[in-house]
């Protein structure tokens, strides 16, 4: 397996980095992808990269999308993505190469750094809630069909699809169901009026690094326009960010008064994908904060 991996990427490598092709590249299988395989790779000479591979006919286009939204979160300069070296199909597989970003250390300054270039992105609105293509959150189809307005789009392009999904697996039933019609009336009043934020749109702890200058690095992304409440609530859902993160972001882009019930609302989402993707241990969460609602 390494050795069929190790020549195509020496290939893949050689067109797109000006590699050697008559030396191979080094393949070392490393941890921390639930979805993909991935490699560090590297030459004689030292570079380095970082290469995700998946099943092309199983997750239809996954690089592809990955690399539009690294592009467009690029594209703001707001915050350090990833370059991308190369995004191709080899045999049934597609292979993704980035950049190797070596971590630095994780200080009050990067917290304080990451809160604020978040905000600065968050400044960048579009014209309407959603994108101008569909993409994936995890493995999961994400539909993006735009919409003028946050509560419309969060109910019919995000909650929906995976009530629906559920319901068709057993995990949620008719009760379920009627209560979060429930909750629909009163997201009006939750969501006050807000612009379309450009988010990374799946921003929980596994998916940005610390760079070797102490910068902050987003990885994974799920790109939408949407409400920047949606980024902040999934940086609580597996534990939360650093203090100075959170007090950095609000200094330049303050919170609203009930952002706290904000983010518990948006994270329904993530919720239920977990939920659709690994059971029912993630019922309890979801059950809990629709009936507060």
């Amino acid at each position: 397996m390494s050795l069929g991996i190790s020549s195509t990427l020496t290939e893949v490598l050689a067109r797109s980095a000006g590699v050697d092709n008559t030396r191979p590249v080094q393949v070392r299988a490393i941890g921390g992808g639930s979805i993909n395989a991935t490699y560090h790779v590297t030459t004689s000479r030292d570079r380095q990269w970082f290469c995700k591979i998946n099943d092309a006919s199983r997750f239809p286009d996954l690089f592809i999308l990955e690399r539009q939204g690294l592009a467009l979160l690029e594209a703001t300069g707001a915050i350090r993505v990833p370059k991308v070296i190369a995004c191709d199909n080899i045999d049934q597989d597609q292979v993704l190469v980035l950049e190797w970003i070596s971590e630095g250390l994780r200080s009050d300054d990067f917290w304080r750094r990451f809160g604020e270039q978040l905000a600065a992105l968050h400044r960048i609105t579009g014209p309407a809630f959603g994108l101008d293509h569909h993409n994936y959150m995890g493995v999961l189809p994400q539909s993006n069909t735009p919409s003028p307005g946050w509560v419309d789009f969060f109910i019919h392009q995000r909650l929906e699809p995976q009530i629906t999904l559920a319901m068709g697996k057993g995990l949620l039933g008719g009760r379920d169901l009627q209560q979060f019609q429930r909750l629909y009336k009163v997201l009006d009043t939750i969501f006050p009026d807000e612009p379309p934020a450009l988010l990374h749109g799946d921003l929980w702890s596994g998916n940005f690094l610390c760079d070797e200058h102490g910068g902050p690095v987003l990885i994974d992304p799920a790109v939408y326009y949407g409400h920047r409440s949606v980024d902040l609530a999934m940086t609580t859902l597996f534990g939360g960010f650093e203090r100075p993160f959170y007090e950095a972001y609000a200094h330049h882009y303050p919170f609203p008064p009930n952002h706290r019930e904000q983010w518990d609302i948006c994270n329904l989402y993530p919720l239920l994908i977990h939920l659709n993707l690994f059971g029912k241990s993630y019922l309890a969460n979801i059950l809990r904060t629709i009936q507060r609602f």
